[in-house]
């Protein structure tokens, strides 16, 4: 148990490094509107053991959250849709439960549930939460083709750089 601790604190402060030096400074913009955007931290969030208490996942989603709102110069965007996927993390994964159930510390990753799961569980929880969160940022949906844009690109480019990271970086926790 202390080894999963101590691979999800490291996991929690290499991707919100990796959003902040990294994601941050990428962007493509189509006509002069950017719709592509990487957005990899709440990857730091999904992979929790599956019974993780509830609390420890708001907790530490709401710290990423405005820990990434600072170096963003954001209001509480990236913290409101993250807590949100925490929030919901549980009920998509109880939605997802295979037969068997699952075991106390079983970590949603390939590995452990196959890939078939695992890109189902990514998928719901990332397109979610990056509707969220252009939601949020539009704060109007007079601007829904615009949330929409951003929703799908950047949930393209970043479920695959989440997948390809999977891929290269298995780990058993």
């Amino acid at each position: 148990m202390n080894n999963t601790i101590t691979t999800n604190v490291i996991r929690y402060i290499l991707l919100f490094l990796a959003q902040v030096l990294i994601f941050k400074q990428i962007t493509f913009s189509l006509g002069g509107i950017a719709y592509i955007h990487f957005i990899i931290y709440p990857l730091a969030i999904l992979l929790m053991p599956v019974k993780t208490p509830k609390a420890v996942l708001l907790l530490s989603a709401f710290i990423m959250g405005l820990s990434l709102d600072m170096f963003y110069d954001s209001v509480g965007i990236h913290a409101a849709s993250l807590v949100f996927t925490a929030y919901i993390r549980n009920i998509i994964i109880a939605f997802l439960e295979p037969f068997d159930s699952y075991n106390t510390d079983d970590v949603p990753n390939i590995k452990t549930f196959g890939l078939g799961w695992f890109i189902s569980y990514i998928s719901i929880c990332l397109l979610i939460h990056i509707f969220v969160y252009f939601s949020i940022d539009a704060f109007s949906y007079v601007y829904f083709f615009e949330i929409f844009l951003n929703t799908i690109f950047s949930f393209i480019v970043s479920f695959l750089v989440i997948l390809i990271t999977q891929f290269i970086f298995r780990t058993k926790y």
